[in-house]
């Protein structure tokens, strides 16, 4: 029988996105179990891909990075707009949506003119708006 997730599968997944570096000797103490107990959760939580890899995150605006801008497009040139993203650094995440557009890009430039040279780029593909974030509420939100 495949083991279902329990509340301390649950606790230690959260324990995990605060802090993926956490010590398996800190998360038993978290949840109190021993800690082969919770390595073999971990494992059976990697094994069934819920835990699907560990991430680190970094302070874009320290890296020169800082201007987070969402950009809508409709392109009938799809795989053309993925290849496109896929090679360039500005984009973070990529994602086809429903609606009058069809596509979301999130961006990471220095600057606005950074933005607009990157934009330039983006008109061979189709119309676009763009949306320039003004300060992050909830980002990477703890789903547990």
């Amino acid at each position: 029988m495949e083991h279902l997730m329990d509340e301390i599968d649950k606790k230690i997944m959260q324990l995990l996105q605060y802090n993926a570096r956490m010590p398996i000797s800190q998360i038993s103490k978290e949840v109190s179990m021993s800690q082969p107990s919770v390595k073999e959760r971990i494992i059976k939580l990697e094994e069934r891909n819920i835990i699907s890899g560990y991430h680190t995150a970094f302070n874009l605006r320290d890296l020169n990075r800082g201007t987070t801008t969402f950009i809508l497009i409709k392109t009938e040139h799809c795989q053309e707009l993925t290849d496109f993203c896929n090679n360039a650094m500005e984009v973070t995440d990529l994602f086809r949506i429903s609606g009058e557009y069809n596509y979301l890009i999130k961006v990471q430039t220095s600057s606005i003119e950074a933005l607009a040279e990157f934009q330039d780029q983006l008109i061979k593909f189709g119309p676009s708006k763009s949306h320039i974030s003004l300060k992050n509420i909830l980002e990477n939100r703890v789903l547990l």
